[in-house]
């Protein structure tokens, strides 16, 4: 392997962050296609096609990445696209800066439609506070699915790794039928990542003004009786680093969950939803540094005699 690897990963940080979004949703609309063409209500069934879906995928960044193996050019650009092409920190962070202008503005039917497209709640009946808690969790949970897991599975495993990595994302909010399988294996894929990226969030906090003690504390202390191995790792580290309360009573369209209430500061407003998203690109850059140090320490034990 050589440093293509690392210096793709590095080109496709920056064009996220300077180009932006490429793809509104290459990845959702390839998810999405799938739902269409093959409607099964049968679980084993549609934990087939997400199955086959994700090998198929894979199975192309493999082949990607043999192509491109012999080429240090090569794989450095095929890297670049493909880090480029599932990244959403650029879409993410523009989500975020709308939720806080709207929730500023007292647009609250426009901030619960684009809240919509970061978060599967229910959103009818939130108020300013709740949304903006919502927000938040969003922005912190999706930090680490769409930014830091693929730039982490990217840095070990190539095109593959980003490819697969985002995948798993977009399929964990598709229908019930396969949700489930695709939960856990989403949970077992971006279990270490997700921590890195608490702790990034951690290391980042003092460059948003917030605390790191705080998300240190709060990361530490109070996901223990939250349910999902990963979400709340994040969204506690968050919490801290911003000095506000984050969980509690959520509805989603199968159910109400009573989830642990994470940090221990004021509620939330729309300055928070600012700051997060900030907080975000933060964490997405520090993840692009870590992933580049990742990839090229790879390289080296890689080629060690």
């Amino acid at each position: 392997m050589s440093a293509g690897r690392a210096i793709g990963l590095l080109l496709g940080v920056a064009a996220d962050g300077v180009i932006g979004d490429p793809h509104r949703a290459l990845f959702t609309r390839l998810a999405k296609s799938l739902d269409v063409k093959v409607h099964s209500e049968h679980p084993l069934r549609g934990t087939l096609q997400a199955t086959a879906l994700t090998g198929g995928v894979v199975a192309l960044g493999v082949l990607a990445e043999r192509a491109s193996r012999r080429s240090p050019v090569t794989q450095a650009v095929t890297t670049a696209v493909t880090t480029w092409a599932v990244l959403g920190g650029a879409r993410l962070a523009a989500t975020g800066t709308s939720l806080a202008r709207d929730l500023e503005e007292g647009h609250l039917e426009t901030a619960r439609v684009s809240l919509g497209d970061l978060d599967p709640r229910v959103t009818d009946s939130l108020n300013v506070i709740a949304l903006s808690r919502a927000s938040v969790e969003s922005l912190a949970a999706n930090t680490a699915d769409v930014v830091v897991a693929p730039l982490i599975w990217g840095a070990l495993a190539g095109v593959p790794g980003l490819l697969g990595s985002r995948l798993l994302s977009v399929l964990r909010g598709r229908p019930p039928r396969y949700r489930w399988f695709i939960a856990r294996l989403d949970d077992v894929i971006h279990l270490v990542p997700t921590r890195i990226a608490a702790a990034l969030t951690v290391l980042g906090a003092p460059v948003v003004g917030g605390s790191a003690s705080g998300a240190w504390r709060a990361w530490r202390r109070d996901t223990i009786a939250h349910p999902s191995p990963n979400a709340g790792r994040v969204e506690a580290a968050f919490a801290g680093a911003l000095e506000i309360r984050l969980g509690g009573r959520t509805v989603y369209p199968h159910g109400v969950e009573e989830l642990p209430v994470l940090g221990d500061g004021r509620n939330p407003d729309s300055g928070h939803v600012t700051r997060a998203v900030e907080l975000s690109r933060v964490v997405g850059w520090l993840a692009g540094l870590f992933a580049l140090a990742l990839a090229a320490l790879t390289s080296l034990r890689k080629h060690k005699p």
